[in-house]
């Protein structure tokens, strides 16, 4: 099936390098190596006291007419059904985050289901190439059991290609493509990309789904630092029912600040989007950052209740799901 790609009015090629992408925002920030790299050694040293999310086995049931369902799996990785299809967001259900399956972080807590046990699933969105959000082994597992279709920012494709991957749907920013009654939109995001020793050379992203019989829109906010970006998808798409929203992996600032947003800037980023239900993403499950796992949805409440939005915060536990009808 051949799925045709459009660019929007607004569509333009501000981030591109000549060899590769770069925020038009702001660029990340170049840290002394040293200081890198003691950060990363004393980050990985000793046991750490997480309070570790509960866990729900057990795969949702379908949706019914016009429902939505969003089931966290954990991190990044979102189980989004419609009545017309299935889809994961970032899907990775290995041990590691990792190039190597016996060092880098590992999942602290325990998979509510297997990949063996998904519904058919008809797509997947990729924000980017970085390790937690783009798994090997789940790709290759997700194309021999149900040969989705797969969304990803330029440059993600070859990758992928590379693994087997037979349905490849590449997109640059402000393009989108029309597919089963559903707009999927390719958005910004200010973060970065690299496997290895590579970086920036493919495209990072975000991601806007909208219903093209006026009843749900999602978006999808994978891995962001906060910028104006948000409020741009709002003025340009329009606010999104729910928002996927990153809220952990955020300390030391100095390091994280340009790349990844403390729950206050998430909270921020939501009222940017001007959205109606935030589920927040990207925290509980692999040990990246120097707080503590059960940290973010703490400081979420909050900022949220600062700005009276406690209401609207559906904070999920592993397995469990928030359905809009």
């Amino acid at each position: 099936m051949t799925i045709s790609i459009a660019s929007h009015p607004w569509y333009h090629q501000q981030h591109h390098r000549p060899r590769g992408f770069e925020n038009i925002w702001q660029p990340p920030e170049s840290q002394p190596f040293f200081k890198s790299a003691f950060w990363v050694i004393q980050h990985g040293i000793g046991p750490r006291a997480h309070v570790l999310p509960p866990v729900h086995p057990g795969i949702p049931a379908p949706t019914t007419t016009d429902a939505v369902r969003l089931t966290w799996i954990g991190h990044s990785s979102m189980l989004i059904q419609t009545p017309r299809w299935n889809l994961l967001t970032d899907p990775v259900f290995s041990d590691r985050v990792s190039p190597f399956s016996f060092a880098g972080p590992k999942r602290e807590v325990a998979l509510p289901f297997v990949v063996d046990d998904l519904p058919p699933i008809d797509y997947v969105l990729i924000s980017h190439d970085h390790y937690d959000h783009l798994d090997k082994r789940t790709v290759q597992a997700l194309e021999k059991r149900h040969a989705p279709h797969f969304f990803v920012p330029l440059g993600v494709a070859r990758i992928l290609r590379g693994w087997g991957v037979t349905q490849v749907v590449e997109m640059d920013w402000w393009q989108y493509a029309d597919l089963d009654g559903w707009r999927f939109h390719c958005t910004p995001a200010q973060h970065f990309s690299g496997r290895g020793l590579t970086r920036n050379g493919t495209l990072w992203a975000s991601w806007y789904l909208e219903s093209l019989e006026d009843t749900h829109t999602v978006y999808y906010g994978a891995d962001s630092g906060y910028a104006p970006l948000f409020t741009e998808i709002h003025e340009r798409l329009g606010a999104p029912e729910i928002a996927l929203l990153p809220i952990g992996a955020y300390l030391p600032r100095w390091f994280m600040h340009v790349v990844h947003m403390e729950p206050a800037e998430s909270v921020q980023a939501f009222l940017d989007l001007g959205a109606t239900h935030f589920v927040p993403i990207h925290w509980g499950t692999f040990d990246l950052a120097d707080e503590l796992l059960h940290e973010p949805p703490q400081r979420l409440r909050e900022a949220a209740a600062q700005h009276g939005l406690t209401d609207q915060i559906q904070l999920l536990d592993l397995g469990h799901s928030f359905v809009i009808s």
